[in-house]
């Protein structure tokens, strides 16, 4: 069994990836952990020094490296299975959890956040917000793919 944790970046996919792992006896991998550990970059430095594109390449080869992984729960990044086919991969591999969450609490947790992610770091509240609710009209076509969309306040398999 594998499950793939796809939705927005703030949505919870870590922490609650960690807490399914913990309860059903199964392994944890964050792909955002795995390809720091991997490239030796940050994802913030890795944008920084070599922007969004490159990074989208790399981030689809190591979701690929995971096909041949079993009894693991995987947490991706927001935008993975928005890139390169990549929540085609998602389907066809594991089963997808979409944690889904309002504009409003992911812009709440955004700003409590002590490690701002790169495609929202340094913005107004209100700058914020636009770019979440953007961004999230964007991917969440790729998000509702998945078969299984839980609240990702109170995420409960």
């Amino acid at each position: 069994m594998k499950y793939y944790l796809v939705g927005y970046m703030y949505s919870g996919k870590s922490t609650f990836g960690r807490q399914l792992a913990a309860s059903k006896g199964m392994d944890f991998l964050d792909l955002d952990r795995a390809f720091e550990q991997r490239y030796h970059y940050t994802v913030p430095r890795f944008f920084a020094a070599f922007g969004e594109a490159p990074f989208r390449q790399l981030e689809s080869q190591l979701l690929r490296s995971t096909a041949e992984l079993d009894n693991v729960v995987i947490a991706t990044g927001g935008g993975t299975p928005c890139h390169s086919s990549n929540m085609d991969f998602i389907l066809a591999h594991g089963t997808a959890i979409y944690l889904r969450m309002s504009v409003d609490d992911l812009v709440s947790r955004a700003l409590r956040s002590r490690n701002p992610r790169p495609l929202v770091k340094g913005l107004s509240e209100s700058d914020l917000r636009a770019r979440i609710d953007s961004q999230l009209k964007e991917r969440e076509p790729s998000y509702l793919r998945a078969p299984i969309i839980l609240d990702g306040l109170n995420p409960i398999l």
